[in-house]
């Protein structure tokens, strides 16, 4: 472990994000160590990278898929000056910063609402956003992400709905510490973006990339499920829905996908 790994340091581009950096050969989840790091007094714009994960996992507890050496598996410490209402849209900025370093990187990706990113249809990478607070104070925030850069083979149960940065730009490698690099530059720039401007600052640049909008999806949570047309993001980041009977539903979290086929 060092304060930045050797590899990223000479291509690092920002002002805090990534200065103060943990790389590990593997782990359980980063999520886990920089949650631990963060309460050990990690710093704003910490970084744990693995090359590893035991236990990685997405939204909803599934597991990540997390060879060694291929792919990368990143979490970093925010401690945002606001009330624990006001923080969500970072899982959003997250997925525009995510968006943006694939672009550069020879993809062309798209967001799905909440929290994962698409590639020719097929998932690339995702976020998981974890925060601690007290009553009306964020302790810290962390956000996980995780990126498919150089599989060319999945398991049989994501096959055919996960891709990688290798497989988008036609089989050609991708350097780990570059694209870790330039995505804490992108990731610094719409987290300030969120802090200066807010939510809707983040909406705006999300709703640019949005797969599924105009689109007839369902959207469950927990065992309620919806179904209708995904008609908008709004300023705030909740999903739009305008139900069969004509009503528009403001959805703040869920799970978005297809409609159930017809009985």
């Amino acid at each position: 472990m060092s304060p930045v790994d050797e590899l990223v340091k000479p291509l690092l581009a920002t002002a805090w994000l990534g200065h103060a950096w943990r790389h590990l050969l593997t782990c359980a989840s980063t999520n886990d160590e920089a949650a631990a790091w963060a309460r050990a007094g990690a710093p704003h714009g910490a970084v744990v990278v693995a090359d590893a994960q035991e236990r990685g996992r997405g939204r909803l507890g599934r597991r990540w898929h997390s060879p060694a050496g291929e792919s990368l598996y990143f979490s970093v410490v925010l401690r945002p000056a606001l009330e624990p209402a006001r923080v969500p849209p970072v899982t959003l900025a997250a997925g525009v910063a995510v968006a943006e370093t694939l672009e550069s990187h020879g993809a062309a990706p798209s967001l799905k609402w909440p929290n994962d990113v698409l590639a020719g249809g097929k998932k690339i990478a995702g976020i998981l956003a974890e925060m601690a607070s007290v009553k009306d104070r964020v302790e810290h925030l962390v956000v996980g992400i995780g990126v498919n850069l150089n599989a060319l083979e999945f398991p049989v149960e994501l096959a055919a709905i996960a891709t990688s940065l290798r497989r988008e730009r036609g089989g050609r490698p991708v350097e780990r510490a570059a694209f870790a690099a330039a995505l804490c530059a992108r990731l610094e720039h719409w987290y300030q973006r969120f802090v200066d401007g807010g939510a809707p600052v983040v909406a705006a640049g999300w709703r640019r990339r949005a797969a599924f909008l105009g689109a007839r999806v369902r959207v469950t949570a927990g065992r309620d499920a919806l179904t209708g047309v995904a008609e908008a993001l709004d300023d705030e980041g909740a999903l739009l829905l305008r139900l069969d009977d004509g009503r528009l539903e403001r959805v703040i979290a869920g799970e978005l996908g297809p409609p159930a086929p017809a009985s």
